[in-house]
C-alpha cells in the first residue's frame, strides 16, 4: 500500500483488503470473522458465508471506485479531461499525469504518443517519478502495476495523491497548547468543531458517524444557513438527510457529488471515500471564509473612493469646459483672413487688443483653479495610500498647459499676422504711388521714338546704305536698352496684383496701355530694319553680277584655243584640263543662277520696293547672255577633244590585240605537237600521257578559253568603234602629219583575222584534252576496280576461320561488311562494257581502247569469282561460330559441374541442427544455380541438334561432346537429390525432437503451476482459466507432434526408438496435465455458480427495492415549477433506462434459479428458500414496471402544465410592465422632453407588438391542454381569457396616449419660440435699462453698442410677426388651446412696445451723462481696488504644500498683471483729464483723485517683489519633495517584477520572460536621467540647515538606495533568464538536429541503386548534396557542442542531462556518417561498373570501325593517289594509335583500380579487360600490314611517276630549244639569247641528278619485284635514258647557233640606236609649239619616233 511521510502515517489504518486474495480479506481484523468460527458441518454454509464477505469486500472496493472516479473527474474538468473506468482509463498514463499537473499546478514531462504497453509503461514512470520528487513515499507501486490494472493498487495510488495534494495540507492549532495536529486529526477536529451545538450530531470517526446524513447537514448549515433548515431534518430519514447534502453542496457549492446515499448509509462506509468527499467541504469552506474576509476590507474604502470620484467628475467636467474654450478661441484666432485694406486691418487689430485684455483673464483664473482641485485630488489619493489619480486622456494639466500653449501661440501669432497684415498694406500704398510716376514717364519716352522710327532716307548706293544700316543698328540698340524699364513698369503692377492690391484694375490697365505703345514701337523698329535689309541684299547683288561678267570675258579668250594633241597621252591630258575649265564654268552657271533669281526676287516684292523692276531685270538677262555664250565654247572644244582621243586609243587598243593573238597562237601550235589529228599510236594529245597530265591540261586550257573571251569583247567593241570613226569621215587634228581613216580599217582587219585563227586553235586543243581526259579516268577506276576485286578475293578465298568464339565473331563481322561492299560494287561492274564502248566510239579503236577492254572483260570474272567465294565463306564462318559457341557453354558447364561433384562427393552430413541448416541454405542456392546451368545445357543440346541437322563436318565431334556434357549433367543431379534427402532426413528428425522437447517443457510447466495453486477463491479460477487457453493452443500442436513422430519412424527406422521415447514422454506429462486441470476446474466450477447466483440475486433485490421507491406511483409529490418537473422527468426516465437494463438481470437470475432447483441441491445449503424466493421476486418485479407507467402520466401532464404556466406568467408580466408604464404617464412640458416621450412610446408600441407573439404562445397552450384532456385544461382556459382582455385594455390606452403626445408636441413648439423671444425681450430690456456709470469714460463706446442694439431690435420685428402667424394657425387647428396662445401673443406684445420705448430712453440718457463725473469715479474705483490689494499683501504666508504655493504664485501673477493693468488705466485717465476742458472744482477734485492713486501703485510695487521670491523658494521645496515621493513610487512599483524568480518551463516562456526583463531594464535607463535630475535638485536643497530641507535628504537617500536595488535585482534577473534561456535554446536546438538526422538516416537507408548509368549518377549527385549537407550541419553540430560544453562549465543543474542528450546526438551524426559513406561507396561502385561497361562497349566499337579502315585492300592507282592513301593512313595510324591507347589504358586503369578497391564485379571487369586487350593487339597488326603494303606501293608508284615527270621535263626541253635560238621579235637582243641558254643549260644540271637518281630508284625495285613489274619499270628506265641524250645532242647545236646568231644582232641594235638618236633630233628641231613645262622637251623625241610610219607594224609602245 502507499504511504505518505510526516503526520499522514497516523491516519493510515488497517491495510486495505486485497481485492485479488479472498483469504487476506477474511482475515481483516476490523472485522472480526476469527470471533465468528464457521459450523463444520456444512460445507455449503461455509461457501455461503465467504461468499458473502468477498460481496462486501466488492462493495467496499466499488465505492472506493466510484469516489475516487468522481474525485479525479472533478479535477480532471479544468482541463476538459474525463474519465469512465478508473482501472482502465489510468493504464495508459496520459490521465494520470494530467491529473498530477492540474493538483499540482507544475508541468509533468510530456507523455510518450503510442498505444503499446512500453508506451504507457514509460508514462506512468514518469507520473511515479514525479511523486517520488514531491517526496510521497511509494510502496510496492510499479507502473506495471497501474498498466496490468491492479484494482488494489490503482485504487492506493488514487488514494496517496488525495493524501498529498488534498488532506496533508490541513492543519489546526489548538488555542490551549498551541498543538499541531495530523491531517486527519486536523480534519475530525475541525468537523467536530463546525458541527458543535447541533442535536444529534457527534463525529467521532469517518465512518459510522456520518450514515445518517445529519453531519454533512451541519456543516453546511453552519457556513450556508440559507441552504438548509436543519430543525426538519430527522435522524431516522437517512437516505432523504444524506440526498438532501449531496444535492445542496452539488447545486450550491459546486462540489462535486463524490457518494450517494446508499455508498454512505450502510453497515460500515468506507472511511477512504468519506475523508475524501468532506476534504472538499473544508476546502470550500476555507476558501469561503477567505473570500469574507477580503470583502469587510473591500467595504471600507468604498466611502472614500466614491468621495474621490465625484470630486473627479467635477474636475473633469470643469478640465473640458476649459479645454473647448481654449480650442473653439484657438479656432477664431487661427482665422487668417484678414480685410484688403488698410484701414480694415487697423480695425481687426484694435478688435484684437479687446479680447487679450477682458476675455482671457478670467479663463486664466479658472486654469488656476483646475490645478488646485487636481493637487487636493492627489493629495487625497496619496493619503488612502492609493494609485495617483490620472485624468482621462485630454483632460490632464499638462493637456490644459498644452492648449493654453496652442493658445497663446495663437495669438502671438495672429498678433504677429495682423502687424504684418498692417506693413503689408503700408508697402502696397508706397508701390502703387512709383507705378503711376514711372508708367507718367515711360509713356512720354514712347511718343517721341515712335516718330523718329516712321521716317526713311537710305540713299541709292552701297555705301549709303550700309550707312543708313548702322544708323539703325544704333537706334535699335537704345530701344533695347530700354526694354528693362518698360517691363519694370510691368513687374510692378504683377507685384501690387500678386499682393492683392485693392485697386489692381486700374493699375493693369494703365499697365497694358505702356505694353501697348512698347509693343507699336518695336514693330515700327522692325519694319524699318526689313527695308534697309531689304536695300543693302540688293546693291549686293548687283555689285556680284559685275564681278562675274568679268570672269565671264576671261574664260572665252582661253576657249579659243585649236590644239588636239599629237599622240593619246597629249589628247587625254588637253580633255583633263578642259574638264577642270568646264567644272569651273558649271560652278559659275549656279552662281549666276542664283543672282539673277535674289535680284528677281526683289522686282517680285509686294508693297515696298528697293529698286525699280525694269532695271533689275535688264542686268538679269546682261549676265544671263553671256554664261550662255560661254557655255556654247566650251561645249565645242570638248566635242573636238574627244574625237582626238578616241582615234588614238583605237588604234593602240588594235595593235595590242593583234600582239597578244599572235603570241597565244604560237603557244597553242606548241602544246599540240605541230598539228591537229586524232588519239592515234601515241594515244593522247601532247603531254597527256595520264589522268594527272591530262587535267593539268586541262585545267591551263580552262584558263587560256577565260582570256580568250574577256579579249573578244575588249576587240569587238573597239572594231565597232572603228567602223563608227570610218563612216564619220574626215581627219582629226590639224597640221602637216596627218593619220588616215584609211589605214585604221586595214589595222581592224588584220586583227580579225590573226583572231579567228586563235579560236580554232583553241577548239581543238579542248577537244582532244577532253577525249583524253577520258579514257585516262575509265582507266584508272578499272585498275582502282581490279585492285579491290583482287583483294576482296584474297579475303573472301581464306582459310582462317578462327580459334575461338571470339576470332570466329570477329572474322564473321569483318565477312559481313566484305559481302555488303561486293554487293554494292555489282552494279559498277555491270556497267563498265557501256562505259568503255561510249568512250570507244569517240576516240576511236586506239591501242589504249583495246587494252581497256580486255582489262573489263578481266574484272567481270573476278567479281564473279569474289561473289561465289564469299558466299561460301559465309557459310563456314556460321558453322565454325556455332561449334566454338557450343564448345564454349560445354566447358564453362563441365567446370561447374566438376566443381559441384567435388564439393557434394566431399561433403558430410552433420548431426547438428545449426550446421544441418546451413548445409540447408547452400542445397537452395545450389537449386538456383543448377537452374540457371540446366538452361544453359538445353541451349547446347539445342545447337548441337542444328549443326548435326545441318551436316557440320565435325558433326561426330559436336555430338560426343554432347553426350558427355548431359551425362555429367545427369550425374550430378542425382547425386544432389541424394545429398538433399540425407540432410531433410536429420533436419525432420531434429526439428521434431526439438520441438517435442519444448511441448512437453511448456505441460510439465503448466502442470507445475496448477498444482501449485491454492484451491480456493478467485486464485484458482485464474489460474485455471489461463490453463484452459493454454490447453486450447497446446493440444492440436501434441497430436500432432505425435502423428508426426509416427511417420518419421516409418521413414527414418534408424531414429524411430528415438522418436517413440520422446512421444510417450509428451503423453505421459500430457495425461498428468489434464488430469490435474479437470480436478481444478470440477473445484472452480462449483464455487463459482453459488457465488455469482448469490452476488447476482443480493444485488437485484437490493435495486429493486430502491427502484420501487424511486417509482413512487401516483401518490410521490408532484412538481411545484417547471425546473423540479423537468428533474423529475429525467430521474424517471433514468430508472426506465435502469429497468430496461435490468431486466436481462432479472431472466437470468430467475434461469439460475431454475438450474440450481433443478439439481441435486447439494450446493445450496440449509440456508436458501429460492422456491419461497422465486414468486416474491416477480411479483415485485411486474408492480415496479406498473408504477412506473403511473408515475410517469402524472409527471408528463405536470411537466405540460408547468411549461404552460411558465409562459402565462411571461405573459402577465408583459401586461402588467404595460399597465405600469401607461398609467403613471404626464404630459411632459418642453418641446425636447414632448420628443423624447415620442420616441419612447414608439419603441413601446414596438415592444407591444413584439410580445402579442408571447401571448399567442400562452394561448395555444392553453388550447392543446383542452384538447389533451389535460387534468388543468380549463384553468388554463380562464387565465387565458383574463389575458386577453387585458391585452386589448392596454393598446386602446396605448394608441391614446400617442395622439395626446403629438398634439402637446406642436403646443411647445409655439411656446418655446414665444420663450425664446420673451427671454430676448428681457435680456435686451435689461441692457437697455441698465444705468451704472462704472463705465463712464467709455460713454462713446456704450453709444455705438447702442445703435447697433437698436438696429438689432429693428431687425427681429421679423421674429415677433412670425410667432404672432403661427398662433393664429395654431388657434385655428386646435380651438381648445386659443386662449392660452392668444394670452401668450399679449403679453410678448406689451413686452416688445415696453423695449422700444425703454431703448429711445437710454438713448437720450447716454448724451446728457457727464464726462467729469466718469473720470471722478473712475478714480474712485482703482483706489478701491489698490487698498484691497494692499490689505491682501500683508498676509505673507508661503504655503504648506505645492498645491497651495502655486495657488499663491498664481494669485501673485495675476495681482501684477492687474497692477500693470491699473498703471496703464491712470495713464489713459490722466490723459483723458488733460484733453477736457473742467471746471475749476472738478478739476481739482480729479487731481487730488490722481496724486493719491499715484502714491499707492508706487507703494504697491516692492511688496510684490518680496512676496514673489519667497513664493518661488518654497515652490521649490515642496516641487522636490513631490518629485521624491513619485520616484520612490515609481521604484517601488517595479522591484517585484524585477525580483520574481519564475523562469518558465519552455523556450517561448523563457523568451517572454526576457522580453518583459528587457522592457524594464529599458524602462529603468530611460527612467535614469529623471531621477538623477530629482536627486541632483534634492541633493542642492539638502545641503540647507531646515526641517523641510532634513525631510528632503531623508527622501533622497531612500530613493537612492532604492533605485540602486532595482537596477541590481533587473540585472540579476537578466542573468538568470539569460542562463535559462540557453538552456532551453539548447534543448530546442537538440530537438531540431535529432529530427533532422532521423529523416536524413530515412533517405541514406535506401536500397535503390539505380538501372543505369544515368539513373545512378542522378542518386550518387543527390547522395552527394545530401552527404554535402550532412558535412555543412557539422557547424550545427559543433555549435549544439560548444554550446553543451558552455552550460557544462556554467555548472547547471540539469548537466547530467545535457551530456547524455549530447553524446545522444554525437552517435547519431557519426552513425549517419557512416551509413551515408556506405551508401555513397555502393553507388559510386555501381556507377563504375556501369561507366566501365559503357566505355568497354564505345571502346570495342571503336576498334571495329578502326579494323574496317586498317583492312581496307586500296593501294592507290598512282603516286598522287598512293601519296594521298599513305598521308591519310599515317595521320589515321597516328591518331588511332595515340586515341586507342590512351582510351585502353584508361580502361585498363579503370578496372585494375576497381579490382584493387575489391569491386564487386571484379570478375566480369577482368574479362572485358581481357577481351579489350586482345582486340587492340589485333587492330595494331593489322595497322602495321597495311602501312608496310601502303609503303612498297608507294615506292613503286613514284617510280613511275617520277619517270613521267623526267621524261616529261626533257620533251620540254627539247620543244624550248627551237625558240632559245630564234631570233627575238620585235626587237632582237644578242645577250638576251645567250642569257636564256645559260639558264636552259643550268637547268639541265639539275635534270643530271634526277636521271642518275631514276636509275638508283629502278635498280632497287628490280630487286625486289619480279615479273610485270620490273619489265616494266626496266622499259621505263630505258625511254627516260633515250629522251635524256637525244636531249643533249639538240642541246650542243643550240649553243653553236645561239652563238652565231648573238654577233648578228648585236650589229642590227647598234645601227638602230644610231637612226633612233638621229631621228629624235630631227623632231626636236622640226617642233613647232613650245614645250609646257621644263620637263616636257625630254618626252618628244620618244613620241614622234612612236608616230612615224617606219613602226607601224610594231607594237603601239605604252608610257610608264
Amino acid at each position: 500500500m502507499a504511504q505518505v511521510p510526516g503526520e499522514v502515517d497516523n491516519m493510515e489504518g488497517p491495510p486495505a483488503p486485497n481485492n485479488n486474495n479472498p483469504a487476506a480479506r477474511w482475515e481483516s481484523p476490523d472485522r472480526g470473522w476469527e470471533r465468528e468460527q464457521p459450523a463444520a458441518s456444512t460445507v455449503a454454509a461455509s461457501l455461503f458465508e465467504c461468499s458473502r464477505i468477498k460481496a462486501l469486500a466488492d462493495e467496499r472496493e466499488a465505492v472506493q471506485k466510484k469516489t475516487f472516479t468522481k474525485w479525479v473527474n472533478s479535477h480532471l474538468a479544468r482541463v476538459g479531461c474525463h474519465i469512465g473506468d478508473l482501472y482502465a482509463d489510468l493504464r495508459d498514463g496520459f490521465v494520470l499525469t494530467r491529473l498530477l499537473e492540474v493538483l499540482s499546478g507544475e508541468q509533468l514531462p510530456r507523455p510518450t504518443r503510442g498505444r503499446m504497453r512500453i508506451h504507457s509503461l514509460e508514462n506512468v514512470d514518469k507520473a511515479l517519478q514525479f511523486l517520488k520528487e514531491q517526496r510521497v513515499h511509494l510502496e510496492n507501486v510499479g507502473s506495471h502495476d497501474i498498466v496490468d490494472g491492479n484494482h488494489r493498487l490503482t485504487l492506493g495510488l488514487v488514494w496517496t495523491i488525495i493524501l498529498r495534494f488534498q488532506i496533508q495540507v490541513i492543519k489546526i492549532e489548538t488555542e490551549d497548547n498551541r498543538e499541531t495536529r495530523s491531517a486527519k486529526d486536523a480534519l475530525l477536529l475541525w468537523c467536530q468543531m463546525k458541527t458543535a451545538g447541533y442535536p444529534e450530531v457527534n463525529i467521532q470517526n469517518f465512518t459510522t458517524s456520518w450514515r445518517d446524513g445529519l453531519a454533512f447537514n451541519a456543516l453546511i448549515h453552519r457556513h450556508r444557513p440559507d441552504l438548509v433548515d436543519f430543525s426538519k431534518l430527522i435522524k431516522s430519514n437517512a437516505n432523504y438527510n444524506l440526498q438532501r447534502a449531496f444535492r445542496t453542496a452539488e447545486q450550491h457549492l459546486g462540489l462535486a457529488r463524490l457518494l450517494d446515499p446508499e455508498d454512505v448509509n450502510m453497515e460500515a462506509p468506507d472511511e477512504k471515500s468519506i475523508i475524501t468527499y468532506v476534504v472538499s467541504f473544508y476546502h470550500y469552506f476555507s476558501k469561503m471564509k477567505a473570500l469574507a474576509v477580503e470583502g469587510k476590507r473591500i467595504g471600507k474604502v468604498l466611502d472614500q473612493v466614491l468621495e474621490v470620484g465625484k470630486i473627479i467628475e467635477r474636475y473633469e467636467e470643469l478640465a473640458a469646459e476649459l479645454l473647448a474654450w481654449i480650442h473653439r478661441t484657438v479656432g477664431l484666432i487661427s482665422n487668417q483672413k484678414f480685410a484688403n485694406s488698410l484701414s480694415g486691418v487697423q480695425q481687426q487689430l484694435q478688435a484684437f487688443t479687446a479680447y487679450c485684455t477682458l476675455e482671457k483673464p478670467v479663463k486664466f483664473q479658472e486654469k488656476g483653479n483646475l490645478e488646485v482641485l487636481l493637487f487636493s485630488i492627489q493629495s487625497k489619493l496619496r493619503a488612502c495610500n492609493r494609485r495617483l489619480f490620472v485624468p482621462r486622456e485630454g483632460c490632464g494639466i499638462w493637456d490644459i498647459d498644452k492648449a493654453w500653449g496652442q493658445l497663446e501661440k495663437a495669438e502671438h501669432e495672429r498678433e504677429a499676422a495682423l502687424r504684418a497684415e498692417l506693413i503689408r498694406q503700408e508697402k502696397l500704398e508706397l508701390l502703387a504711388q512709383r507705378f503711376d510716376h514711372k508708367v507718367a514717364m515711360r509713356e512720354s519716352w514712347l511718343n517721341e521714338n515712335q516718330r523718329l522710327v516712321s521716317q526713311d532716307n537710305f540713299g541709292y548706293e552701297l555705301p549709303a546704305v550700309e550707312a543708313a544700316m548702322k544708323k539703325h543698328e544704333a537706334i535699335e540698340a537704345d530701344i533695347a536698352a530700354y526694354e528693362e524699364r518698360v517691363q519694370g513698369v510691368a513687374e510692378l503692377a504683377q507685384a501690387l496684383a500678386t499682393e492683392g492690391y485693392y485697386d489692381a484694375c486700374r493699375v493693369a490697365a494703365q499697365r497694358d496701355s505702356v505694353l501697348r505703345q512698347w509693343a507699336l514701337l518695336t514693330g515700327l523698329v522692325g519694319a524699318r530694319r526689313t527695308r534697309l535689309e531689304q536695300n543693302l541684299a540688293l546693291q549686293k547683288v548687283f555689285q556680284e553680277m559685275v564681278y562675274m561678267v568679268d570672269w565671264m570675258e576671261e574664260m572665252q579668250a582661253q576657249l579659243l584655243s585649236r590644239e588636239c594633241g599629237q599622240h593619246l597621252v597629249e589628247a587625254e591630258d588637253l580633255l583633263q584640263k578642259h574638264g577642270l575649265l568646264e567644272g569651273d564654268i558649271a560652278a559659275q552657271s549656279e552662281r549666276v543662277e542664283a543672282l539673277n533669281a535674289a535680284a528677281l526676287r526683289f522686282s517680285q516684292l509686294q508693297g515696298y520696293q528697293p529698286c525699280d523692276p525694269q532695271v533689275i531685270c535688264n542686268r538679269v538677262n546682261h549676265v544671263h547672255g553671256c554664261l550662255a555664250e560661254l557655255q556654247e565654247q566650251a561645249a565645242r572644244r570638248r566635242a573636238e577633244l574627244e574625237a582626238s582621243r578616241s582615234l588614238w586609243a583605237l588604234l593602240q587598243e588594235l595593235e595590242e590585240a593583234e600582239s597578244w593573238a599572235r603570241d597565244k597562237e604560237r603557244l597553242l601550235e606548241a602544246a599540240g605537237g605541230g598539228g591537229a589529228g586524232a588519239v592515234g599510236a601515241a594515244g593522247v594529245a601532247g603531254g597527256a600521257h595520264d589522268l594527272s597530265s591530262t587535267a593539268r591540261l586541262l585545267a591551263q586550257h580552262k584558263i587560256l578559253q577565260g582570256e580568250l573571251g574577256g579579249r573578244r569583247a575588249l576587240l569587238q567593241q573597239a572594231l565597232r568603234r572603228g567602223e563608227e570613226l570610218a563612216a564619220a569621215g574626215g581627219a582629226v587634228g590639224p597640221g602637216a602629219e596627218t593619220v588616215r581613216l584609211a589605214g585604221l580599217a586595214e589595222r581592224a582587219a588584220s586583227a580579225r583575222r590573226r583572231w579567228q585563227r586563235l579560236e580554232e586553235a583553241a577548239a581543238r586543243r579542248e577537244r582532244r584534252l577532253q577525249e583524253a581526259r577520258a579514257l585516262h579516268q575509265f582507266g584508272a577506276d578499272l585498275d582502282g576496280l581490279l585492285d579491290w576485286l583482287r583483294d576482296a578475293y584474297r579475303l573472301a578465298a581464306a582459310g582462317d576461320f578462327g580459334h575461338d568464339e571470339a576470332s570466329s565473331r570477329r572474322l564473321a563481322r569483318q565477312h559481313r561488311a566484305l559481302t555488303g561492299e561486293v554487293e554494292a560494287h555489282r552494279g559498277p561492274v555491270g556497267g563498265l562494257r557501256r562505259q568503255l564502248a561510249t568512250l570507244g566510239g569517240a576516240s576511236g579503236a586506239g591501242p589504249l581502247v583495246v587494252a581497256l577492254q580486255v582489262r573489263v572483260v578481266e574484272a567481270e570474272q573476278l567479281f564473279a569469282e569474289v561473289t561465289e567465294v564469299a558466299a561460301l565463306r559465309r557459310q563456314w564462318l556460321r558453322d565454325a561460330l556455332a561449334v566454338y559457341r557450343m564448345f564454349g557453354e560445354v566447358h564453362a558447364c563441365e567446370l561447374w559441374i566438376g566443381e559441384k561433384e567435388q564439393w557434394l562427393l566431399a561433403m558430410r552430413v552433420p548431426d547438428s541442427l545449426d550446421d544441418v541448416e546451413v548445409v540447408q541454405h547452400r542445397f537452395e542456392s545450389l537449386d538456383q544455380e543448377m537452374n540457371s546451368l540446366m538452361g544453359r545445357v538445353l541451349d547446347v543440346n539445342h545447337t548441337v541438334q542444328e549443326l548435326v541437322e545441318g551436316g557440320h563436318p565435325s558433326s561426330d565431334e559436336v555430338r560426343s561432346c554432347q553426350d558427355h556434357l548431359n551425362s555429367r549433367w545427369n550425374r550430378i543431379v542425382e547425386l544432389v537429390e541424394q545429398r538433399k534427402e540425407e540432410v531433410s532426413a536429420v533436419l525432420l528428425v531434429e526439428n521434431h525432437v526439438l520441438e517435442v522437447a519444448e511441448v512437453r517443457a511448456q505441460v510439465r510447466e503448466k502442470r507445475r503451476a496448477v498444482e501449485s495453486a491454492p484451491r480456493a477463491g478467485g486464485a484458482l479460477q485464474w489460474r485455471l482459466s489461463g490453463l484452459e487457453a493454454a490447453l486450447q493452443a497446446l493440444e492440436p500442436r501434441q497430436a500432432a507432434l505425435l502423428e508426426e513422430a509416427a511417420l518419421l519412424a516409418v521413414r527414418f527406422p534408424g531414429q524411430a526408438a528415438r522418436l517413440q521415447q520422446g512421444a510417450e514422454e509428451l503423453g505421459a506429462e500430457w495425461g498428468a496435465l489434464a488430469s490435474a486441470a479437470q480436478a481444478c476446474g470440477e473445484a472452480v466450477a462449483a464455487a463459482g455458480r453459488l457465488q455469482r447466483f448469490l452476488h447476482d440475486l443480493d444485488a437485484f433485490l437490493d435495486w429493486l427495492v430502491r427502484a420501487q421507491e424511486s417509482a413512487g406511483g401516483g401518490e410521490g409529490p408532484l412538481p411545484g415549477s417547471l425546473e423540479e418537473a423537468d428533474t423529475l422527468l429525467a430521474r424517471h426516465a433514468a430508472l426506465k433506462e435502469e429497468v430496461d437494463q435490468r431486466e436481462e438481470d432479472y431472466a437470468r437470475i430467475v434461469a439460475a434459479s431454475e438450474a440450481l432447483l433443478a439439481g441435486d441441491g447439494a450446493e445450496l445449503g440449509p440456508g436458501l428458500a429460492l422456491d419461497e424466493w422465486l414468486p416474491h421476486l416477480e411479483l415485485g418485479w411486474h408492480k415496479l414496471l406498473g408504477l412506473w407507467e403511473v408515475r410517469r402520466e402524472a409527471l408528463v401532464q405536470a411537466h405540460v402544465y408547468q411549461l404552460f404556466l411558465r409562459d402565462l406568467r411571461q405573459a402577465r408580466a408583459v401586461l402588467r410592465n404595460q399597465e405600469m408604464a401607461l398609467s403613471g404617464l404626464e404630459l411632459p412640458g418642453t418641446v425636447e422632453s414632448v420628443e423624447e416621450a415620442l420616441k419612447r412610446h414608439r419603441n413601446f408600441l414596438t415592444t407591444m407588438e413584439l410580445n402579442q407573439q408571447k401571448m399567442q404562445v400562452a394561448i395555444q397552450a392553453a388550447e392543446s391542454l383542452l384538447r389533451q384532456g389535460n387534468a388543468y385544461g380549463e384553468q388554463a382556459q380562464e387565465a387565458v381569457a383574463l389575458l386577453l382582455e387585458k391585452s386589448q385594455e392596454n393598446q386602446l390606452r396605448a394608441q391614446q396616449w400617442m395622439q395626446k403626445l403629438h398634439d402637446q408636441l406642436g403646443l411647445q413648439h409655439f411656446l418655446r419660440d414665444c420663450h425664446e423671444l420673451d427671454g430676448w425681450i428681457h435680456e435686451k430690456m435689461l441692457m437697455a435699462r441698465d444705468g451704472t456709470r462704472e463705465d463712464g469714460h467709455k460713454l462713446h463706446k456704450r453709444w455705438l453698442r447702442h445703435q447697433a442694439f437698436m438696429a438689432e431690435l429693428a431687425q427681429n420685428k421679423e421674429w415677433l410677426e412670425k410667432i404672432e402667424r403661427e398662433g393664429q394657425q395654431l388657434m385655428q387647428e386646435k380651438p381648445e388651446l386659443a386662449a392660452s396662445v392668444r394670452k401668450k401673443l399679449g403679453e410678448i406684445r406689451q413686452c416688445w412696445a415696453e423695449l422700444e420705448s425703454t431703448t429711445q430712453a437710454k438713448a437720450r440718457q447716454l448724451f446728457e451723462a457727464s464726462k467729469a463725473d466718469q473720470l471722478v469715479q473712475s478714480f474712485a474705483e482703482l483706489d478701491k481696488k489698490l487698498l484691497h490689494m494692499e490689505s491682501q499683501l500683508q498676509d505673507v504666508d508661503p504655503g504648506g504644500d505645492l498645491a497651495t504655493v502655486n495657488s499663491q504664485l498664481k494669485k501673485l501673477q495675476s495681482m501684477e498683471s492687474q497692477v500693470e493693468e491699473w498703471y496703464r488705466e491712470v495713464g489713459e485717465l490722466q490723459a483723458q483729464t488733460a484733453a477736457l476742458p473742467l471746471e475749476p472744482a472738478s478739476k481739482e477734485l480729479v487731481g487730488e483723485r490722481q496724486n493719491a492713486v499715484g502714491e499707492r501703485l508706487v507703494r504697491l510695487l516692492e511688496p510684490l517683489q518680496e512676496r514673489r521670491r519667497l513664493l518661488l523658494a518654497s515652490k521649490e521645496l515642496h516641487q522636490v519633495a513631490h518629485d521624491l515621493d513619485d520616484e520612490m513610487a515609481w521604484v517601488q512599483e517595479r522591484l517585484p517584477l524585477a525580483m520574481q524568480t519564475e523562469r518558465g518551463n519552455g523556450l517561448q516562456a523563457v523568451q517572454q520572460y526576457i522580453k518583459k526583463n528587457q522592457g524594464l531594464r529599458r524602462e529603468i535607463q530611460a527612467h535614469g536621467p529623471r531621477l538623477e535630475e530629482v536627486l541632483e535638485r534634492a541633493g542642492a536643497l539638502a545641503s540647507l540647515r531646515s526641517p523641510e530641507a532634513e525631510a528632503v535628504r531623508r527622501g533622497q537617500e531612500q530613493l537612492q538606495s532604492a533605485w540602486a536595488g532595482l537596477r541590481e535585482a533587473a540585472e540579476r534577473r537578466q542573468q538568470v533568464l539569460d542562463a535559462a534561456f540557453q538552456v532551453e535554446q539548447y534543448y530546442f536546438d537538440v530537438a531540431e538536429v535529432e529530427a533532422w538526422l532521423g529523416e536524413q538516416e530515412l533517405l541514406m537507408m535506401s536500397e535503390d541503386k539505380g538501372k543505369d548509368e544515368q539513373s545512378t549518377l542522378q542518386l550518387l549527385k543527390k547522395h552527394l548534396q545530401l552527404e554535402q549537407g550532412v558535412e555543412n550541419y557539422e557547424e550545427s553540430i559543433a555549435q549544439l557542442s560548444r554550446q553543451c560544453r558552455a552550460l557544462l562549465e556554467m555548472g547547471h543543474p540539469d548537466s547530467e542531462q545535457i551530456s547524455r542528450r549530447q553524446s545522444q546526438v554525437d552517435r547519431l551524426y557519426v552513425a549517419l556518417k557512416e551509413l551515408g559513406e556506405e551508401r555513397r561507396v555502393g553507388l559510386e561502385q555501381q556507377y563504375w561498373l556501369y561507366q566501365l561497361s559503357r566505355q568497354v562497349d564505345e571502346l570495342e566499337h571503336w576498334i571495329a570501325e578502326k579494323e574496317v579502315v586498317a583492312g581496307s585492300p586500296e593501294l592507290g592507282q598512282d603516286f598522287e593517289h598512293v601519296t594521298v592513301l599513305q598521308e591519310k593512313f599515317s595521320e589515321f595510324a597516328s591518331e588511332t594509335g595515340t586515341a586507342g591507347r590512351e582510351r585502353l589504358a584508361a580502361v585498363n586503369q579503370m578496372v585494375d583500380e576497381l579490382i584493387e578497391c575489391g569491386h564487386t564485379a571484379a570478375a566480369t571487369m577482368a574479362e572485358w579487360k581481357d577481351g579489350l586487350n586482345e582486340a587492340w593487339a589485333e587492330l595494331l597488326e593489322l595497322m602495321g600490314t597495311r602501312a608496310q603494303l601502303l609503303a612498297a606501293s608507294r615506292e613503286l608508284h613514284k617510280f613511275f611517276s617520277d619517270a613521267r615527270e623526267l621524261q616529261g621535263q626533257i620533251e620540254e626541253k627539247r620543244r624550248r630549244l627551237p625558240r632559245l635560238t630564234a631570233p627575238p621579235e620585235p626587237r632582237p637582243n644578242a645577250s638576251s639569247m645567250q642569257r636564256t641558254l645559260r639558264a636552259f643549260e643550268h637547268d639541265l644540271q639539275l635534270l643530271v641528278s634526277q636521271v642518275r637518281q631514276l636509275q638508283e630508284g629502278a635498280a632497287q625495285l628490280r630487286m625486289v619485284y619480279a615479273g610485270e613489274h620490273a619489265e616494266a619499270i626496266a622499259s621505263r628506265e630505258q625511254e627516260v635514258l633515250q629522251g635524256w641524250k637525244e636531249l643533249l645532242a639538240a642541246c650542243e647545236d643550240a649553243r653553236l647557233h645561239v652563238s652565231s646568231t648573238a654577233d648578228a644582232l648585236r650589229f642590227h641594235s647598234q645601227a638602230r640606236d644610231l637612226l633612233s638618236w638621229m631621228d629624235g633630233i630631227a623632231s626636236q628641231i622640226g617642233a613647232a609649239d613650245k614645250p609646257r613645262c621644263p620637263s616636257s622637251h625630254l618626252e618628244l623625241p620618244t613620241l614622234f619616233w612612236a608616230a612615224t610610219p617606219s613602226q607601224t607594224a610594231a607594237p603601239f609602245p605604252k608610257k610608264t
